[in-house]
């Protein structure tokens, strides 16, 4: 079948999924995701594994987007004001996921290897399910300024625990030297890089957009700087959400009134690409995968969970943010679905060569975090939405 017949079929569904979500008060995105484990190999199987690796830019584009939109929510002017506040609460709710996850790993296991592994998994976020639930219920205060700002720049940090961690369990598991220089120096280089890759392009981008106007020519300069961004940046090797949000923050921080006018035209075509890329999402969901999660994946989930939250909490505290920052923020960072998965298939191209302990390692990661997804895919865009419900930023929006 050709493949527009599946594109087609996709928006579709998805769009029939969010608006019955939205009838039952949950965020659109569970209905697409929901709409996508109904069409993938779970159920219909008309979104097999063969068309979703077909489909399979549709993700690079949407994840580039929604990392513009965020990067474009980030002032430095509301980020001055949430003070050093912000960097206080992405290092505690980090950290807090990855020692209580890793704590909670080795009690089960006595492992310190998978300890080290399964923690670094953990403060990965989903920018791109917060972001769309913000969007989608227009929401606008200090709660969701530094919501923005969390899932877009803790994935960061995520990177570099993630290089840490397993240069410690390479240690552990082949008792071989390996040198602190070589565990820092990629992730810093991937970091850097990718923030002065999407810092370029966005001053370029606004250099460029300063005079312009009509909005048909606003939205084909800026989606086609949006993804040169992102494909220099898989060219490379860099992150391409870090880059894009990069992007997004120079252009907007730089060209206040052209990142408006992009803002809207942006917008404009986004429901679509959003709905692709969760109905494809859900459609890599698989149901069977939730028997293999087990005991360790209920303790990656309880630690995970109260590892975020608890860590947001004290941080907030820490750093006497507002009380609605510190009540609600934790239960908007829950997602967890692409860069979790990217690091869980890193795990298996870096040990699966070290023997059968790595072996063995690679397979419970890859199982465990894609089951678990299902379950932070779906809780965390509801969680998203109570949260900023409750906090009374809903429909401040323009």
């Amino acid at each position: 079948m050709d493949i527009l017949v599946f594109v087609a079929t996709a928006i579709i569904a998805g769009f029939v999924g969010g608006k019955i979500s939205n009838k039952l008060k949950l965020p659109g995105v569970v209905g697409y995701l929901i709409m996508g484990l109904f069409l993938g190999p779970s159920f219909a199987n008309l979104l097999n594994l063969e068309m979703l690796e077909k489909l399979g830019f549709f993700n690079d584009i949407a994840l580039s987007l929604v990392a513009f939109v965020i990067g474009s929510e980030i002032r430095f002017g509301s980020l001055r004001k949430l003070g050093k506040g912000i960097v206080t609460i992405i290092f505690t709710e980090s950290f807090g996921a990855f020692i209580l996850v890793g704590l909670g790993v080795y009690l089960l296991t006595h492992k310190i290897y998978l300890a080290l592994i399964f923690g670094a998994m953990a403060p990965a976020s989903a920018p791109a399910g917060t972001a769309v639930v913000l969007q989608e219920c227009k929401a606008k205060g200090p709660l969701t300024n530094a919501l923005y700002a969390v899932v877009g720049l803790d994935d960061g940090l995520a990177i570099m625990i993630y290089a840490f961690a397993a240069g410690l369990a390479k240690v552990f598991i082949t008792h071989q030297h390996m040198s602190l220089a070589g565990m820092v120096t990629k992730p810093l280089v991937e970091i850097g890089g990718s923030i002065i890759l999407g810092g370029v392009i966005g001053y370029l981008l606004g250099f460029v957009l300063r005079k312009v106007y009509n909005k048909k020519e606003i939205l084909a300069v800026s989606i086609g700087f949006i993804l040169l961004c992102a494909g220099l940046a898989n060219y490379f090797h860099f992150s391409l959400i870090l880059a894009n949000l990069s992007l997004g923050m120079v252009f907007a921080n730089s060209f206040l009134l052209a990142n408006r006018r992009t803002y809207q035209s942006i917008n404009s075509i986004t429901l679509p690409i959003f709905i692709i890329f969760f109905v494809i999402a859900g459609a890599h969901l698989q149901i069977s995968l939730l028997p293999a999660m087990g005991v360790l994946g209920l303790v990656y989930i309880i630690c995970r969970t109260c590892g975020l939250m608890g860590g947001a909490y004290i941080g907030a505290s820490i750093a006497k943010s507002p009380t609605v920052i510190r009540k609600y923020l934790g239960m908007g960072i829950l997602s967890q679905a692409g860069v979790a998965i990217g690091l869980a298939i890193m795990v298996t191209r870096e040990f699966s060569g070290l023997g059968s302990v790595g072996k063995d390692l690679s397979i419970m990661v890859i199982n465990t975090i894609a089951a678990t997804t299902i379950i932070f895919e779906i809780l965390g865009p509801i969680a998203t939405k109570f949260a900023i419900t409750k906090s009374g930023e809903a429909g401040k929006a323009k």
